[in-house]
């Protein structure tokens, strides 16, 4: 690792993906950085032995966001971090930048990824997130070298081209695009909170699936178009978001059954006997009410009344055709 310079507000680093241990996952992504520069510091494995790299999730959106879009955006944000998982994004208007502050205002770490030189803050107006991001131990990290000496030397990254002139340019076009593949691959996770039909954020989801890396989507109102791009994701097999309890259940498979193992056995107590015996017969494996009535041996008028009770309650939910299962 070197540091090029003093600038702005932190100095800026420059490595290669494999001298750091949260960005060599990058190793295995299509077109690989040659370099990486940052600001701010990198996250660091987590276990003794030093080889537990931190949980990281991507989350991403339009930046013609919705209010729905923004509370979904910085509620999964400030839950994450709350669990210590590294909140990556590209502190863009909109969902960007909501899911930056959701995770600085619980105490997190966010990473920013930029699609312009590392010392070029784009847009102008997040400079002060950017500093907030540093400040609260997090990175903003880029592809593209500030304009030194050394950037004139050094190869093409993605999205830069020579012009007619022959003078280094970049075009921000198709930079941004290939930065997405950057935000994706750094994490464990990508959610689509909100997106047009055509939208940079479904390019993110794009490398995700390339990169193996399971892909959440916001199921949004039909008639928006901001929840086109993330309904179509859906149709295509991404994963409805509903909660963060749906990106954690991922993440941490055995500490979220061992957490909430004394919830659930909690939620097969009802508010009343047959409330209990019909919760502990879907509990048990059984979904057909049917099924529950044969084994809890409770009329149909009793059955039928007991559940609308529980679907009110949120303790049960319809799965269509007279079957139920637990929320």
């Amino acid at each position: 690792m070197s540091t090029l310079f003093t600038n702005f507000f932190e100095k800026i680093n420059q490595i290669s993906p494999l001298e750091h241990d949260f960005t060599e996952v990058l190793d295995t992504i299509a077109l690989t950085p040659k370099t990486l520069y940052f600001r701010g510091k990198l996250p660091q494995n987590m276990s003794k032995n030093g080889k537990s790299r931190p949980k990281t999730v991507a989350i991403v959106g339009s930046r013609h966001n919705t209010r729905y879009g923004e509370d979904v955006a910085y509620r999964l944000a400030y839950e994450l971090a709350k669990h210590h998982v590294i909140v990556v994004s590209g502190l863009a208007y909109g969902i960007d930048s909501i899911a930056h502050k959701g995770c600085l205002a619980a105490g997190g770490k966010t990473i920013a990824v930029l699609g312009t030189p590392i010392n070029r803050i784009y847009p102008v107006n997040h400079k002060t997130l950017a500093k907030q991001i540093i400040e609260q131990n997090g990175a903003i990290i880029s592809e593209y070298a500030p304009r030194t000496k050394e950037y004139y030397s050094s190869p093409l990254a993605p999205g830069e081209y020579y012009d007619d002139v022959g003078n280094r340019t970049q075009d921000p076009k198709t930079s941004f695009l290939y930065r997405n593949r950057l935000i994706s691959g750094l994490s464990d996770a990508v959610v689509v909170v909100e997106a047009a039909e055509k939208s940079g954020s479904l390019n993110t989801a794009t490398h995700a699936l390339e990169q193996g890396k399971e892909v959440f989507a916001v199921p949004g109102n039909i008639t928006n178009p901001y929840s086109q791009g993330c309904n179509k994701l859906i149709k295509q097999g991404a994963t409805p978001y509903t909660c963060p309890d749906d990106i954690l259940q991922v993440l941490f498979p055995k500490e979220f059954t061992q957490k909430h193992k004394k919830l659930k056995a909690k939620n097969l107590i009802g508010d009343t006997d047959v409330e209990t015996l019909i919760l502990q017969a879907i509990a048990s494996g059984l979904s057909s009410g049917e099924e529950i009535m044969q084994a809890t041996k409770l009329p149909p008028e009793v059955f039928n009344q007991t559940t609308t009770l529980l679907e009110i309650k949120s303790r049960i939910r319809p799965l269509g055709m007279n079957h139920w299962g637990l929320i």
